[in-house]
């Protein structure tokens, strides 16, 4: 049975291309991929969670304004019945350059187990992503 994972772009955010790349990279590495595509809330990404029983939710950003878009979103999964989920962040994530393990630090406290520069091939994520769910599964 492939692990089912929600993939998707948060806020006003419409990069589309990178989106369905990743679509393609993880389905391709045998995951079961419920894409909700661009301009998508946390709302949108943690019921798609919920109707799909997906181990991992997986948020890219191109636009810079990551942070503002998911402040409070652990939280919201904890609320909704989250708790265990996986939760991965990349892209331009914030506005402007910035040290990298500053902003990794700010959305790892924000709840974000892995957070990905610009640049981050599909292939490290995806190995990220196994090594994460079999952990789960110990």
């Amino acid at each position: 049975m492939r692990d089912k994972i929600v993939l998707g772009v948060i806020g006003a955010d419409c990069h589309a291309v990178g989106n369905k790349i990743l679509e393609h990279a993880f389905s391709n590495a045998g995951f079961d991929v419920v894409n909700i595509g661009v301009m998508s809330s946390q709302e949108d990404f943690i019921n798609a969670a919920i109707e799909t029983d997906a181990r991992a939710i997986l948020v890219s950003s191109l636009y810079g304004h990551a942070e503002i878009d998911c402040r409070g979103f652990r939280e919201k999964c904890h609320e909704a019945g989250l708790r265990d989920i996986i939760m991965y962040i990349g892209g331009n994530l914030v506005v402007g350059r910035q040290n990298w393990t500053d902003v990794e630090k700010r959305f790892k406290r924000m709840g974000f187990d892995r957070v990905y520069p610009p640049g981050t091939s599909p292939e490290k994520a995806i190995k990220d992503l196994k090594r994460d769910l079999k952990k789960l599964k110990k």
